[in-house]
């Protein structure tokens, strides 16, 4: 990749329709967290789409649907910090992410009384249902959460660069954890067609490019001082060490977080420049309703609380 890919890419993409309405939002949560000498994680979460034409009927998808990032974003609100949750439209969020399909409105009852007419929840959901609302309720009233949506990796790319900017200013104090699936490849806007492509005209040949690693940009320009953590998914466990430390030699960030396709939900490889050890959910902590996630933010925030320590150490020495 040369060092001005990423700026080609954005010289040549226009920024998403809501682009400045989500910039603002950023800079407010930022400043008024920035105020407050918050703790601050950013989550990106779920997949990227990759449109085949500008009035887009088609795309190229992944499998993603934001579990890890939408149950650890709950878990970084446990831990007190403010967690800007940008996340894939339509993939899982936060809270609402407990009750999929019809679920919630199975816990509810509808009770009708001449013109009046009640909603409650069902008694035996009341336990299901209560401590996940009242988690919500707090970190809608304690304004520490921010949902910023994307749908296209260009969308992504815009705002990551965004989020960036008013991040910057926490320096130690900011996490990234990028659980989100990014595209690695994309069709340049100027090689798209503009409407549907039609299928009379036969099989089209789509030529697609690679995606700039924004982490190159991200760690040594955008957030030089922030903690990054980065998540490796891979098929093959053979590979999986090697690709993840190359990333780390690569961007010199401070974490990944690498996991095998059919083995993720129960174990975590951790990688840093020097170690490298699993987390695992057995089956009794699965079977009790606990997360792998719970035991990563865990140890992240850790991890970042020491780091933030010898950041302060480190200036203190510098004043003597």
């Amino acid at each position: 990749m040369s060092s001005s890919h990423w700026e080609d890419f954005y010289a040549t993409h226009l920024p998403p329709n809501c682009f400045e309405d989500n910039r603002s939002l950023l800079k407010e949560f930022c400043d008024r967290h920035f105020k407050l000498k918050s703790n601050i994680v950013l989550i990106t979460s779920g997949g990227t789409t990759v449109p085949l034409e500008h009035n887009t009927v088609r795309f190229v998808d992944n499998f993603s649907a934001g579990n890890r990032g939408s149950a650890s974003a709950e878990y970084f609100l446990e831990h007190g910090y403010a967690v800007i949750f940008m996340y894939r439209t339509k993939s899982l969020e936060p809270f609402t992410r407990h009750f999929s399909g019809q679920q919630l409105l199975d816990m509810l009852e509808l009770h009708e009384e001449g013109m009046s007419t009640t909603i409650t929840v069902k008694p035996d959901s009341v336990d299901v249902l209560a401590p996940v609302l009242d988690k919500y309720k707090n970190a809608q009233e304690t304004n520490r959460m921010l949902y910023i949506t994307f749908t296209s990796v260009v969308d992504y790319m815009w705002l990551l660069r965004a989020a960036c900017e008013c991040l910057a200013a926490f320096e130690r104090n900011a996490v990234l954890y990028l659980a989100a699936a990014v595209s690695d490849f994309y069709v340049p806007q100027d090689e798209m067609p503009t409407h549907k492509i039609q299928s009379g005209h036969g099989a089209p040949t789509i030529s697609l490019q690679l995606v700039p690693k924004m982490l190159a940009p991200l760690v040594s320009l955008w957030v030089p001082l922030a903690y990054v953590v980065s998540f490796k998914l891979e098929t093959d466990e053979a590979i999986l060490i090697a690709k993840s430390r190359e990333s780390l030699n690569k961007y010199k960030h401070k974490l990944v977080i690498a996991n095998v396709l059919q083995t993720r939900k129960n174990r975590v490889v951790f990688v840093t420049p020097t170690k490298a050890y699993d987390l695992l959910l057995s089956k009794e902590q699965a079977h009790k309703g606990q997360e792998i996630e719970e035991q990563i933010v865990a140890d992240i925030v850790d991890r970042h609380q020491e780091f933030v320590r010898d950041g302060e150490l480190h200036q203190q020495q510098q004043q003597q």
